[in-house]
C-alpha cells in the first residue's frame, strides 16, 4: 500500500489527519484477517509548490518560502514539521509505515525514472533545463479523475511564461529549471533544477514497492492533478496498471466551513489538548463518519466523542474484573463485516454500542470482544485495564498488579504464553490461555501485548 504524505512545511490540522487514518484503518482490517501489509508513505521536502496546480516551473516552494518566513533553513523547517507530523500520527495511533522516504534523498531514482522516460518519448527536455510528460503519449489519461485532455486549459496567467516551453498545453513538468544558486536544486543531464512533485511518488513507490501495488490512498484533493499525473507515469514505465484500487478520503469541513487560513478556523491536534480532550476523540469522531463522505467537524462533536471514549474505557475495566466469557460472535462478526463493507465504521462504531448495551452478553464477553475488535478501532479502550492488570514480563520479574497474587506457576505460563504469540503459534497460544483460566487467570490480547487479571477466590 502507498499513502501520500505530507508536505513538510506547517502542522498538519485535523483535516489532513483524517486522510492519514484512512491507510492505517485498511492496514488494520487487512492484518487482522492475516494478511500481511507493507506501507510505503512519502515525506515531501521539496518539489510541492505554492501553487497547486503544479505548472509554474518558477513557483515558490512551500518548503523554502515557509524557511524564509520562520528565518531557519529549508531542511530545519522540514526535520521539524517532520517530526511533528510525526507525534501527531502517534498520538492517533496510526501505524507508522515501513517505508518512508524523503523525497530531497531520493533524486537519484527521479532522474533515473525521468531518463528512461525520455528515452521511450514520452518526455521531452526543454530549453530552460525543464522535462515534461507528453500528456497526449498515454492513452488512459483521465480514467481515474474524469477529465478529459481536450478540456484542459492552462491558467490565463502562466499561458505566455510555460506555454513557450511544453509542447502541449496539458503537459507537466518532471523536473523543473531553476538557478543553480536557489536552495534545494541538484545537477542532471537536462540542466540543475528540482523534481516535480508528481514525479516523487511515482519515483518512490515503484521503488519501495515493486510494479504491483494494491492500493494506494489519499485525499480527495489529490485525484486530479496529483494521482492523475501519478498514474500516467508508473503505468507509462511498467507497461501495465500499477495501482490496482486507489481509494480517496473526503473533505473536511469544521464548523461548517472549509479549513483555512484566511477563515481563522484552522485546527490542529494539539488544539484538543487544550481543551482537554483526548486526541483519540479525534479518531472516534472520524470513525462516525464515513470515509468517502464529506464531514463537518464540530467542537461538539469532539466533546461527544471524548465522553463515549471515556466510559467506554471505564467500561472495559470494569468487565475485566469479572469471569471471563468468549468473545459474542454476533457482534464480532457484524463488526467485521462493517469493515469489509467499504470500510462502514459508522456501522461498526454502532455495533459497540448495542454490545454494550446488549444485557445477554455477558460482562467478561463484553470485555474480550472490545479487546479483541480495539484492533481495529485503534481507540486504546484497554487502557484503564493496565491500572489493575500486568504483562507477562513484569510477572516473570517478580512485578505484581495490584490486586490478587498469581497463583503459582502462572507467570512461567504467562511468559511461554507471550513467546508462542511471538512466534504466531496461536494453538499452543490458546492451549495456554485455557490452562491459564482454569487457574484463575484471565488472559486478554491487545494491541500492546497481552494482559491479564486473577479472579478472586
Amino acid at each position: 500500500m502507498y499513502a501520500c504524505g505530507p508536505t513538510v512545511y506547517r502542522y498538519a490540522h485535523v483535516g489532513n489527519l483524517r486522510s492519514y487514518l484512512l491507510s492505517d484503518l485498511i492496514r488494520r482490517a487487512a492484518e487482522l484477517r492475516r494478511l500481511q501489509v507493507t506501507l510505503c508513505q512519502n515525506i515531501t521536502d521539496v518539489g510541492h509548490l505554492a501553487d497547486d496546480a503544479e505548472i509554474d516551473p518558477a513557483g515558490e516552494d512551500k518548503v523554502l518560502a515557509q524557511a524564509r518566513a520562520e528565518g531557519k533553513t529549508a531542511l530545519e523547517i522540514a526535520r521539524f514539521y517532520e517530526d511533528a507530523f510525526r507525534a501527531d500520527l502517534a498520538a492517533l495511533n496510526i501505524r507508522p509505515a515501513e517505508h518512508s522516504p524523503r523525497a530531497s534523498e531520493s533524486i537519484p531514482l527521479m532522474i533515473d525514472m525521468i531518463a528512461r522516460l525520455i528515452e521511450s518519448g514520452h518526455a521531452y527536455a526543454a530549453a530552460d533545463g525543464s522535462v515534461f510528460f507528453a500528456a497526449r503519449s498515454f492513452p488512459g489519461y483521465g480514467e481515474l479523475s474524469g477529465n478529459r485532455l481536450d478540456d484542459l486549459r492552462p491558467g490565463h496567467r502562466l499561458a505566455e511564461s510555460v506555454g513557450a516551453h511544453k509542447r502541449f498545453h496539458a503537459d507537466w513538468a518532471l523536473w523543473k529549471g531553476a538557478a543553480a544558486e536557489r536552495e534545494l536544486t541538484w545537477p542532471a543531464p537536462w540542466g540543475t533544477g528540482f523534481p516535480g512533485w508528481h514525479t516523487e511518488c511515482s519515483a518512490m513507490s515503484l521503488h519501495h514497492l515493486g510494479e504491483r501495488i494494491d492500493v494506494h490512498t489519499g485525499g480527495i484533493d489529490l485525484r486530479f492533478p496529483h494521482h492523475e499525473d501519478e498514474r500516467a507515469q508508473s503505468d507509462t514505465l511498467a507497461g501495465h496498471e500499477v495501482v490496482q484500487r486507489w481509494v480517496h478520503g473526503e473533505h473536511l469541513l469544521f464548523e461548517g466551513r472549509k479549513m483555512a487560513k484566511s477563515t481563522g478556523n484552522v485546527v490542529l491536534l494539539g488544539d484538543l489538548a487544550g481543551r482537554g480532550l483526548d486526541p483519540l476523540a479525534l479518531r472516534l469522531a472520524f470513525l462516525e463518519h464515513r470515509y468517502r463522505q464529506q464531514m463537518n467537524l464540530t467542537w461538539d462533536t469532539l466533546e461527544g466523542a471524548d465522553k463515549t471514549l471515556r466510559r467506554w474505557r471505564e467500561q472495559v475495566a470494569a468487565w475485566a474484573r469479572e469471569p471471563s466469557a468468549p468473545m459474542s460472535r454476533p457482534h464480532t462478526g457484524a463488526v467485521l463485516a462493517a469493515f469489509d463493507a467499504d470500510l462502514d465504521t459508522p456501522s461498526a462504531i454502532r455495533e459497540l454500542r448495542s454490545l454494550e448495551k446488549d444485557p445477554g452478553v455477558a460482562p467478561g464477553a463484553k470485555f474480550e470482544t472490545f479487546a479483541h475488535l480495539d484492533q481495529l478501532f485503534g481507540l486504546d479502550l484497554v487502557r484503564d485495564v493496565g491500572k489493575i492488570m500486568g504483562d507477562a514480563a513484569g510477572a516473570a520479574a517478580g512485578t505484581a498488579p495490584a490486586g490478587p497474587a498469581l497463583p503459582d506457576g502462572a507467570a512461567a505460563l504467562l511468559q511461554a504464553r507471550a513467546a508462542a504469540r511471538h512466534d504466531a503459534d496461536w494453538a499452543v497460544a490458546d492451549r495456554l490461555r485455557d490452562q491459564l483460566s482454569s487457574m484463575g487467570v484471565t488472559v486478554s490480547d491487545t494491541p500492546d501485548g497481552q494482559v491479564w487479571t486473577v479472579r478472586p477466590a
